[in-house]
């Protein structure tokens, strides 16, 4: 443990509140990875642990004395659980937590059931609904399907749009967009311009050093997913008035200008979130169930463990430890501050464990490099640098 380290408190909580879906998507880390263990979740979460969660949350509130806490809705297919049920979820987390702290809730979904009844009752519900695409339809069907094989993108647009209405819009948060190397990247980004939303966040397939990424050979000395980014970010970039908020590049151009923060797969930030599934244990991000049987599980529960009892669990700890947690390689990089070693599972090698760069490292070397020439190359023409507007 470094000198000085002190654990930084929860803020991100992510409730596994269906263990089912109503999609077959056949990259998906729940249910076609290496972790099997939804096999034995309940299919909806109790509400006994509904109940312990807002409780361990509110008690680490306290703790800590936070002046808010995000809470995600997820799943498999987080809407299957039905208006009754969410309502219930979402009422029982503000009567424990709203005299304590801001409260922010939102739901990540498919977007199958997003008809009208459901928009109007999220919204009543102030609950924040983010929606997943993989593009046009091509893309979105090479993966994104039903179990026997048919095509879900309609629906998922009808979504899309049912959320664009003007009496729903304020709690549409965008999309997610798993990157499909077999799909046309400027293909896709003028599909979702189509789609006239407002934000995108655009997502690395889940593999690691022992079972990589579709089309990617570690090492290998290629970087297709660079290649598949690199034009969406100068299309981006180079456009007059920016079309719509694309996390990925904001998160890297805001730490290649000095910011500290982002989300978890870029930067050295320490990750301040928890995951509880559906009977009540707590897991580690449960991207982790690309790794392996049981890569996510913390052996601790809401109905036995505070969560500073996770403080204990050394992959808690080593995702907080910033450069101190990451491989030597890393720390000598010089794209570390920005790259971060990428997402936590993404550097998993047996053998070594975390302790390796992302199976992503060359093609997020070669995007951080390539935005950096751009970043740098726009700043010369206003008379500055990179390293003047840092240190300012």
């Amino acid at each position: 443990m470094p000198p000085g380290w002190a654990p930084t408190p929860f803020r991100e909580f992510v409730l596994k509140v269906a263990s089912r879906c109503n999609l077959d998507c056949d990259y998906c880390y729940v249910y076609h990875l290496a972790d099997q263990s939804w096999r034995t979740q309940p299919r909806f979460m109790t509400e006994a642990a509904v109940g312990a969660t807002a409780d361990r949350i509110a008690e680490h509130v306290r703790t800590h004395d936070l002046e808010f806490v995000n809470i995600r809705l997820h799943g498999g297919e987080p809407l299957l659980a039905g208006r009754e049920r969410l309502s219930r979820i979402a009422g029982t987390l503000r009567e424990r937590l709203a005299p304590l702290t801001e409260v922010a809730i939102t739901v990540q979904t498919n977007g199958v059931l997003l008809d009208e009844p459901m928009a109007a009752f999220l919204v009543a519900q102030d609950i924040g609904v983010g929606i997943s695409l993989d593009g046009d339809r091509q893309a979105n069907d090479l993966h994104r399907t039903y179990a026997d094989g048919r095509s879900s993108y309609d629906e998922v647009v009808a979504g899309i749009q049912m959320m664009q209405r003007p009496e729903f819009r304020s709690h549409f948060l965008g999309l997610l967009c798993t990157i499909q190397l077999a799909a046309d990247p400027v293909r896709v980004w003028d599909a979702l311009l189509g789609l006239g939303i407002d934000g995108v966040d655009f997502l690395l397939p889940h593999g690691t050093w022992e079972h990589p990424p579709p089309g990617l050979v570690p090492a290998g000395g290629r970087t297709p997913y660079a290649d598949w980014l690199v034009p969406l970010f100068d299309r981006w970039f180079d456009a007059p008035v920016r079309p719509l908020s694309v996390r990925t590049f904001e998160s890297l151009l805001h730490l290649l200008l000095g910011g500290v923060g982002a989300h978890e797969s870029f930067g050295l930030a320490p990750v301040a979130l928890v995951v509880v599934e559906s009977d009540g244990s707590y897991e580690q991000v449960d991207t982790m169930k690309a790794v392996g049987q049981g890569a996510a599980a913390s052996g601790r529960t809401v109905f036995a463990d505070p969560l500073d009892a996770l403080f204990d669990v050394p992959a808690f700890v080593q995702r907080q430890l910033g450069l101190h947690g990451l491989a030597d390689s890393c720390r000598d990089c010089d794209v570390v501050t920005t790259c971060g070693a990428g997402l936590f599972p993404h550097r998993y090698r047996p053998g070594a464990a975390y302790a390796n760069p992302t199976v992503y490292c060359a093609d997020q070397y070669a995007l951080i490099a390539h935005i950096q020439r751009r970043v740098e190359e726009a700043l010369a023409r206003r008379g500055t640098t990179l390293a003047a507007v840092r240190a300012s």
